[in-house]
């Protein structure tokens, strides 16, 4: 009897679908054969969402330039992957005026945000701390001259239509928030916190999030609890690498993604790459190691969401397009600063 067809894989909505009530992985294999299995508690849920409804958006990270976006744009629509923002890791400045158009132009036309790294940090910096083995002061921005530089590599972006700002270090983040809030950088402009530097417990991600960040990374081996922990300080959206790359630890935690969002909703399910070398400051000598890890984590990213559809756990996806992050905590911008 020959095989039956694989039927079509549907389409994403447009609209927000109801969350399901998921089936766990193997809980009914399980179960049959007498296993007990965890039974998950209601009060673990986070009680928020993101504007538009949703719980969870899709991000494709390390999308360094026009050549390696096209790659990205031509494998999601091959594969059906939704991407609601693409994120890139070596810095504004290591980019063309045309080259940043160019991925404007396209992310517009496809109506996915596009998030640029800003300006220099210490692990580029001529200093040592961050080579010692304590790795001191990390991707921090070294002096005023450094800060001067992120600012710098912000509103060259934003002139030229980046409308998502990536940070490593709590003084450019609030210097971003402040410049946003004098109106020299566009009202719509929202800063997202880097996985190098992400908080790793509720009181800090508070902190971040009140110093005008409006998605924050944090750790891939971060616990659930710890998760939970979080949402019960703040309703901010968290980003999370589902597969970490090596220089995060390597982590693959696709089986978990159902309750990762259940946990950390509002949530950008990050599609990373474990066992490929790092790709930092991009230049032509990497091209077709990013080419071909750009497609791979499209790929990742049809496999993350092949498992939610299977144990029914892929409502409550945002439509896309959706970027907004809703109202969120700040501290005081203290008038003339």
């Amino acid at each position: 009897m020959p095989p039956s067809p694989t039927p079509p894989v549907p389409p994403f909505p447009s609209a927000v679908l109801p969350p399901k009530a998921p089936r766990r992985p193997g809980v009914d294999a399980l179960a049959r054969v007498g296993h007990a299995v965890p039974v998950p508690d209601p009060a673990d849920a986070s009680p928020y969402a993101f504007p538009d409804g949703g719980t969870w958006r899709t991000e494709v990270p390390s999308v360094e330039g026009p050549e390696a976006l096209a790659v990205v744009l031509k494998e999601s629509a091959r594969l059906d992957v939704p991407v609601h923002r693409v994120s890139q890791g070596s810095g504004v400045w290591m980019l063309t005026d045309a080259e940043i158009t160019e991925m404007v132009d396209a992310c517009a036309a496809r109506d996915i945000e596009l998030c640029l790294f800003t300006g220099p940090r210490g692990t580029w910096d001529t200093g040592a701390s961050t080579r010692t083995d304590s790795g001191g002061a990390g991707l921090r921005a070294r002096g005023h001259d450094a800060l001067a530089g992120c600012v710098e590599d912000a509103l060259r972006a934003t002139e030229l239509g980046v409308r998502c700002l990536l940070v490593a270090d709590e003084g450019v983040l609030w210097t971003l928030h402040r410049l946003r809030a004098a109106g020299l950088l566009p009202a719509d402009t929202t800063v997202k916190v880097s996985a190098l530097t992400g908080p790793v417990n509720p009181a800090s991600f508070a902190v971040y999030e009140r110093l005008g960040a409006d998605s924050l990374n944090v750790p891939s081996d971060l616990t659930l609890d710890h998760l939970t922990e979080i949402r019960r300080v703040s309703r901010a959206p968290l980003d999370m690498y589902v597969e970490a790359p090596d220089d995060l630890g390597g982590y693959v935690r696709m089986y978990e993604v159902a309750e990762l969002i259940r946990r950390g909703a509002p949530l950008y399910v990050k599609f990373g790459l474990s066992r490929s070398p790092g790709i930092y400051p991009y230049g032509a000598h990497l091209r077709e190691h990013t080419l071909a890890t750009a497609r791979e984590r499209v790929r990742r990213g049809r496999l993350v969401l092949d498992l939610l559809a299977r144990h029914g756990a892929d409502g409550g996806l945002s439509p896309l397009g959706s970027r907004l992050p809703g109202g969120l905590e700040r501290f005081p911008v203290p008038e003339g600063s």
